[in-house]
């Protein structure tokens, strides 16, 4: 009967993070995308304005446009008459040009004809007799107009490479005409669950088994993130079978197990990981996730999750969350936070940082975590609460901040 394999020496939560980071090379392949499907993506290369926005200077309101000069002095009382000559509705071109004493009826966002300089709102304004129209009030030249180029010239950075696409982002980009754009690519994740217990959703459950959790957790959590999940198949708890597998999935930016590195005997991924690459660390001081082992095969980082669900949700967004974005060149993640009174007394272990899931209730902070295999510890949580690991008792109605999910 083989031994069970302790987990000798954990590393501080910090530690395992920098060693993580120092293999965190961001993606360098690009590809092109329709506007429409570009949100949150990252652009690759700069975008230079091939044309000014607006391409015309365009009137800012429903009116006449004038020569500004023709209205100085005009009041209700003393109107300024000048000779109506066309309208132009939005999507128009003006067919005449203007010359002093003469307006062109105008709506908003219309081209400016040429001679204009101004426009005068309707409501300063009234018909008279045939083509007169009466003006009441002074514009100053340009008033009320949107000058060529006002919000892009052509030949300027629009957007710069490595910014984060939104939708203001990507309506700027459709100003100028295009309907794709360059952006860094999504880094692929390959997900392998290992054991003989986990079965997928769908189908019967064997004497002995449950169903696969963290395959569904960490492709969300990967999605959400700037990343691609690619599930494999489960895998037996078999050295070949491991083998096998991770070959398979080299051809992905980054590995991530779950299951397989706690110390039981046939937790073979250690062996695996050590047969093929490096083992960079085994088991952080943390709870809940100490069993986590993070490595490189063949410069494909490994990451090595807990098998219990709660234990791998929240190594993901502790370890995995982190390292994703950096690949995927977006910022890191911000989450908000309120600070509220504990409802109740938590006890933690003393050299262990921990992350204690709460729910939010009436105005305070009430522990939701029950065990680390129990996945509504985390989805009956509103956010969770960090116990230093040199603290080991934190108090009924002490103030935390709760960072939500």
């Amino acid at each position: 009967m083989a031994l069970m394999r302790p987990i000798k020496d954990t590393i501080p939560l910090d530690e395992a993070r920098a060693l993580i980071d120092e293999v965190a090379a961001p993606v360098t392949r690009t590809e092109r995308v329709p506007l429409l499907e570009a949100n949150g993506r990252v652009v690759a290369a700069d975008i230079i304005a091939p044309r000014d926005v607006p391409p015309f200077a365009r009137a800012g309101m429903d009116g006449f446009a004038v020569v500004a000069e023709d209205t100085f002095g005009a009041s209700r009382y003393d109107p300024r008459r000048l000779t109506w000559i066309e309208k132009v509705y939005t999507g128009q071109v003006p067919v005449r040009s203007m010359t002093r004493g003469q307006c062109v009826e105008i709506a908003t966002g219309a081209p400016m004809p040429e001679g204009a300089d101004a426009v005068v709102m309707v409501e300063e304004t009234e018909r008279g007799d045939g083509d007169e129209v009466r003006i009441f009030t002074p514009v100053y030249p340009r008033q009320n107009v949107g000058r060529q180029g006002a919000d892009l010239v052509a030949g300027t950075t629009a957007l710069g490479a490595g910014q984060v696409l939104n939708p203001s982002r990507i309506g700027a980009i459709a100003a100028l005409g295009f309907v794709d754009v360059e952006v860094f690519a999504k880094p692929s994740c390959a997900i392998l669950s290992t054991g003989n217990e986990i079965a997928d959703p769908g189908q019967a459950l064997a004497p002995g088994q449950i169903y696969d959790i963290n395959k569904f957790t960490l492709s969300t959590i990967i999605a959400e993130h700037g990343g691609v999940a690619v599930p494999f198949q489960t895998s037996p708890d078999t050295i070949e079978d491991l083998e096998a597998a991770i070959d398979r999935a080299l051809a992905c930016d980054v590995l991530v197990f779950s299951g397989g590195s706690s110390v039981g005997e046939r937790d073979l991924i250690l062996d695996v990981i050590a047969r093929k690459g490096e083992i960079l660390f085994h088991g952080i001081a943390v709870k809940p996730g100490k069993p986590t082992v993070f490595g490189m095969v063949q410069g494909t980082p490994v990451f090595g999750m807990p098998g219990y669900p709660t234990s791998c949700l929240s190594n993901a967004y502790m370890l995995l969350v982190p390292f994703l974005r950096r690949l995927a060149r977006l910022p890191p993640l911000s989450l908000r936070t309120v600070t509220l009174p504990l409802a109740q007394r938590v006890v933690s272990t003393t050299g262990r940082h921990q992350f204690y899931t709460v729910r939010i209730v009436d105005g305070q902070a009430v522990p939701a975590f029950k065990a680390s295999g129990d996945i509504t510890s985390m989805s009956r949580a509103d956010g969770y609460i960090e116990i230093p690991a040199q603290t080991d008792i934190v108090e009924k109605g002490q103030a935390v901040e709760v960072r939500l999910f």
